[in-house]
């Protein structure tokens, strides 16, 4: 005899006994899963296709159920609808809910859809759909990030400021090379998330729960229509495969990074001791206690939430540690993980829109790049263009620079007597060659900070943008 109360369950035939009731509701995945919606909707209707090759449905079936199916993410395609999803009272997860929906509105068909498959290929389907729309969003909003960094780069011209190693300062770069480096940063988490996505695209429907369907189903019918790539090879590894959450999450770690690192940049640069950039308003606070604050929320926020990017990437990994192949009910919280870090798409539109407001103070920099004898790098390879070995000229401008400090001037501002007596070398061009501009366009290789290269790299990177972007359009076309 059936248990009232487990009929209606998708699983209710083998059991005798009722759910303990605190643990049916704490069990449930509705409650984080129904994101899954639309992705739960697609791959039911490309299932719903395999089923009508293989003649299980017949065309005015199939025609009915994707109908329904349609009419279904309508219906909770609003704020309200979507938590119509998420506290449903009986379904146990999306897949439940999109069937018990199914029979509200075309009866016994929709119980007819579940022929040859499972949950495990399911989830495994939506999911991967799910994190190859996540990895599109994210791709889109690098390359917003990226623009906004490259218009500012444009508009600071021929702006210096000190380049620093171990916070200390130590060579004048343009404005625009210190920018474009944190490009350079997000062109490489694009294509790791590019490659990610190319991964993850294989379709896991028709793999059953874990040895394949059993009925004689045309596997690249869903996978075409979904548009992977094509069906996965192989149905246990289909099932239980995470990986992709996991290198979707390890991927966003080094974009995470990335913010991360821009962000202390910008905080730093924004305190009155730097005094390099103005903190636009839009996106500041001020301090209830002390009138004269202007806080970076944004950045120390960005700082703070990269944290939880990286307890997600954690967490998956002590998730998928360790399990026996295929599915385990483990494999249900490495959801909550994935969902975990949609806040990044819109952490990077919010970036990229404060760098379009960012003010930079553009003398305040200058004249940082100006001092603490930034030009002795330039003043050394002067020296051996003169036939002195690199390191002794290093020593030769070492002693000079050290003389100059002691004497509160800049290099340039010691006279050519006080310089020969660190060297016989030294002769009148030896000022032109530590100029500002001369000790930018001493670095005059690809990469480097000379102006020339930079002008160079601008356009480059201008059209690496544009490629990423084209390259986006087509995965999501």
């Amino acid at each position: 005899m059936i248990n009232e109360q487990q009929s209606g369950k998708m699983w209710s035939g083998r059991f005798r006994e009722p759910l303990d009731a605190e643990f049916e509701n704490w069990q449930r995945s509705i409650g984080f899963d129904w994101r899954l919606l639309d992705e739960e909707i697609a791959a039911s209707k490309a299932h719903a296709s395999a089923l009508r090759a293989a003649k299980i449905l017949t065309n005015d079936e199939t025609t009915e159920l994707r109908a329904a199916l349609d009419a279904i993410a309508a219906e909770h395609a609003s704020q309200a609808g979507k938590a119509l999803v998420r506290d449903h009272a009986t379904a146990e997860d999306i897949h439940h809910f999109v069937e018990l929906k199914l029979v509200e509105r075309v009866g016994s068909l929709g119980l007819k859809l579940h022929t040859g498959r499972s949950r495990n290929e399911q989830i495994a389907t939506d999911l991967r759909l799910y994190v190859r729309e996540q990895i599109s969003l994210v791709q889109n909003a690098l390359a917003a990030w990226a623009n906004a960094l490259v218009e500012q780069a444009r508009a600071a011209g021929d702006s210096v400021m000190p380049s620093y190693t171990h916070l200390q300062r130590a060579e004048p770069v343009l404005v625009a090379h210190w920018l474009l480096a944190y490009v350079e940063m997000i062109l490489r988490d694009a294509a790791r998330l590019g490659d990610c996505s190319a991964r993850l695209n294989f379709c896991p429907l028709g793999s059953g729960a874990v040895a394949g369907a059993t009925l004689a189903l045309d596997r690249t019918i869903a996978a075409r229509e979904l548009g992977f790539t094509a069906p996965t090879a192989n149905s246990i590894d289909a099932t239980s495969d995470r990986d992709f959450i996991l290198e979707y999450l390890q991927t966003l770690t080094f974009v995470g990074l990335h913010l991360s690192r821009f962000a202390e940049e910008i905080t730093l640069f924004a305190t009155a001791e730097f005094g390099f950039i103005t903190l636009p308003e839009a996106f500041s606070t001020g301090s209830s206690a002390m009138p004269q604050k202007k806080n970076p929320d944004l950045t120390e926020l960005i700082r703070a939430k990269v944290g939880r990017i990286h307890g997600a990437a954690e967490a998956v990994t002590l998730q998928l540690k360790g399990l026996p192949l295929a599915y385990n009910k483990d494999l249900q919280e490495t959801q909550e993980q994935a969902f975990s870090v949609s806040f990044v798409p819109r952490m990077l539109s919010l970036v990229a829109r404060f760098i379009t407001a960012l003010q930079f103070n553009r003398e305040r920099m200058s004249e940082a790049a100006q001092s603490g004898c930034l030009n002795a790098m330039a003043a050394a390879t002067y020296l051996v263009h003169k036939g002195v070995p690199f390191r002794t000229a290093h020593e030769k401008i070492g002693h000079a620079v050290r003389y100059a400090i002691e004497n509160g001037v800049e290099l340039d501002a010691l006279t050519l007597d006080e310089l020969r007596q660190f060297g016989e070398e030294f002769e009148d061009d030896f000022f032109a060659a530590v100029t500002l501009t001369a000790t930018l366009d001493c670095h005059n290789v690809t990469g480097g900070t000379a102006r020339v290269r930079v002008k160079e790299a601008l356009a480059a990177t201008l059209k690496k943008i544009d490629a990423l972007i084209q390259e986006v359009a087509h995965a999501g076309s």
